[in-house]
C-alpha cells in the first residue's frame, strides 16, 4: 500500500502540475487566455477516446501494472513534445500533439485506481479509498503549487519539464502493481478454458475426453483412440492440420485481428452497459461529469484571475494548492469515518458546496477569494472519494478497469469542455466566467437528482405500465 500511495501521489502531483504549467506556458509562449485554454483543452479532451479502451486492456492484461508504467513514460514524452512544439511547430499542430497525448491521461487516475482491490483486502478497502482520494487531494496541493513557484522562478516551460520528470518518477511503483490472480492473459471471468481447477483443456468436469461412463474408448478394435480407421485425429488425408503454410493452428487468415476488435468492442459495450444500467453508478457518473466542467471553467480562469486579483497570473495557479489543502483535510476526516455517510449523498452535496463556492470567487477579491477556493476543496476531496466509493462497490470484478477509466476519461473530457469555453468567456468577463461555473456544478445537483435511484427504478419496473 505504501508503494501505491507513493507512486499515486508522484504521478498524480505530475498530471495536477501538468495542466497549471500547459497553461502557463501557452499564455507565456502564445500571448492568450484562449490559446492557453486550447491547450489545455487539447490535452484533456480525447481522454473520453482513450478511456474505454485503456480500461479493456488493463481489464485483460495480466500484469495491468506495466500498461499503466507504458502509459506514464509515454504521456511524460508527449508533454516534451508539446512543450517542443510551442517554439518550433504551428500552434495548430502543437494542439494535435496534445490530443493524442491525452489519450493516456485516464491511466494516472482511473487506471491506478482500479488496481486498489488487488493491493488490500476487501474489509480495508473503504479506508484504502479514502487515501486514495487523498493522493489526489495531495497532488492537487503539490501539483499547481509547484507549477507557479517553478514558472515565477525558472519559467513556464520549466514548470512542463518538472510536471514530466514527476510523472516518470512513479515508474517503479506503477510496475509493481499486483498481477491479476488466476487469470491467464486473454482469459475471462469464467471462461478459463486453460486453467480450470480440476479440469483438463477441453474436458467437462466429472468428465474426461477420452473415456466416457459405459464405453471403453480406448479398447475398440482396430481402433486407436480418438481415431478412425484409417485416419489419425489431427491429420486428414491431402490436410496438414497442424501443418498448413504461413499459417498457424487454429488461426485463419485475416480473422485473428477482426476476432480480437470484435471482442474488445464487446467488452466496451459490456462496461456501458454496466454504467448506464445501474442507477448508482450512473447518477454519480453524470455528477461527477458536470462537476468537472465547473471545475475546468475555474482552471481556465486563474491566469486572468491572479492577475488581476493577486497580482500575477503564475499566482493564480496557487489557489488550486489552497482548495487542495481543504480537501486533503476532509478527506482525511473522511478516512477516520469512512462509512459516516452515504457516498451517493456525499456526490451530490459536495457539487453543492462547490457551487456555493464558485458564486463566492466571482467577487475577485482576495480574501474572500481564498476562502472560497477552501470551501471548494472541502466539497469536491470529499465528493471524489465518495464517487471511487460507488465505483468499487456497482463496478463487476471483470470489467472494473474499464468502469474506472472510463469514468475518468468522460471527467477529463468534461474538465476539457469547461475550460474551452470559460477561456473566451473570461476574455469578455471574468466574473461572468465565474458565475456561469458556479450555474454549471448547481446543474450538477439537479442531475444527481433528476436520475431515479436503484430502489426507485426497481418500484417502477415492479408498478408496470399500467400502474
Amino acid at each position: 500500500m505504501g508503494s501505491y500511495l507513493a507512486g499515486a501521489v508522484a504521478a498524480r502531483a505530475g498530471d495536477e502540475m501538468s495542466g497549471p504549467a500547459l497553461m502557463l506556458a501557452g499564455f507565456a509562449l502564445a500571448g492568450s487566455t484562449a490559446d492557453a485554454s486550447s491547450l489545455l483543452a487539447g490535452v484533456t479532451v480525447s481522454a473520453a477516446a482513450g478511456g474505454p479502451v485503456l480500461g479493456v486492456l488493463l481489464d485483460r492484461a495480466r500484469r495491468p501494472g506495466r500498461l499503466v508504467a507504458a502509459a506514464l513514460v509515454l504521456y511524460a514524452t508527449g508533454l516534451g513534445l508539446i512543450l517542443v512544439g510551442l517554439d518550433r511547430l504551428p500552434f495548430a499542430a502543437t494542439v494535435l500533439i496534445a490530443v493524442v497525448t491525452g489519450l493516456l491521461g485516464p491511466a494516472l487516475s482511473g487506471g491506478w485506481t482500479a488496481q486498489l482491490p488487488r493491493v488490500v483486502p476487501g474489509d480495508r478497502l473503504p479506508r484504502a479509498n479514502a487515501l486514495d482520494a487523498m493522493t489526489f487531494s495531495a497532488a492537487s496541493l503539490a501539483g499547481p503549487a509547484l507549477a507557479g513557484v517553478v514558472a515565477e522562478a525558472l519559467g513556464a516551460p520549466s514548470a512542463v519539464v518538472v510536471s514530466a520528470a514527476l510523472i516518470v518518477s512513479a515508474l517503479p511503483a506503477a510496475w509493481l502493481l499486483p498481477a491479476r490472480p488466476g487469470r491467464t492473459r486473454d482469459a475471462r471471468p469464467g471462461r478459463d478454458g486453460d486453467a480450470r481447477p480440476g479440469r483438463t483443456q477441453g474436458a467437462r468436469p466429472g468428465r474426461t475426453r477420452d473415456a466416457r461412463p459405459g464405453r471403453a474408448r480406448d479398447a475398440r478394435p482396430g481402433r486407436t483412440q480418438g481415431a478412425r480407421p484409417g485416419r489419425t485425429r489431427d491429420a486428414r488425408p491431402g490436410r496438414a492440420r497442424d501443418a498448413r503454410p504461413g499459417r498457424t493452428q487454429g488461426a485463419r487468415p485475416g480473422r485473428t485481428w477482426d476476432a480480437r476488435a470484435a471482442s474488445v468492442i464487446g467488452d466496451l459495450a459490456a462496461g456501458t452497459r454496466v454504467i448506464v444500467g445501474r442507477p448508482p453508478l450512473a447518477r454519480a457518473t453524470l455528477t461527477s461529469i458536470v462537476t468537472c466542467v465547473a471545475q475546468g471553467m475555474l482552471t481556465a480562469c486563474l491566469p486572468l484571475l491572479g492577475e488581476r486579483a493577486l497580482g500575477g497570473s503564475g499566482r493564480g495557479a496557487v489557489l488550486l494548492s489552497c482548495a487542495a489543502i481543504s480537501a486533503l483535510v476532509a478527506n482525511a476526516v473522511l478516512a477516520r469515518f469512512p462509512r459516516s455517510v452515504a457516498p451517493d449523498t456525499v456526490v451530490w452535496a459536495g457539487a453543492l458546496v462547490q457551487a456555493a463556492a464558485l458564486a463566492l470567487c466571482a467577487s475577485g477579491r482576495p480574501a474572500v477569494l481564498v476562502v472560497a477556493v477552501l470551501i471548494l476543496g472541502a466539497g469536491e476531496g470529499p465528493q471524489l472519494a465518495a464517487l471511487f466509493a460507488v465505483r468499487h462497490r456497482e463496478a463487476p470484478e471483470h470489467l472494473r478497469g474499464q468502469i474506472f477509466t472510463t469514468g475518468a476519461s468522460l471527467k477529463i473530457t468534461g474538465f476539457a469542455l469547461g475550460a474551452a469555453v470559460a477561456g473566451p468567456a473570461a476574455n469578455w468577463s471574468l466574473p461572468g466566467a465565474l458565475a456561469l461555473a458556479a450555474t454549471v456544478a448547481a446543474l450538477a445537483v439537479l442531475v444527481f437528482l433528476a436520475v431515479p435511484s436503484a430502489k426507485a427504478a426497481s418500484s417502477a419496473g415492479r408498478a408496470g405500465p399500467h400502474s
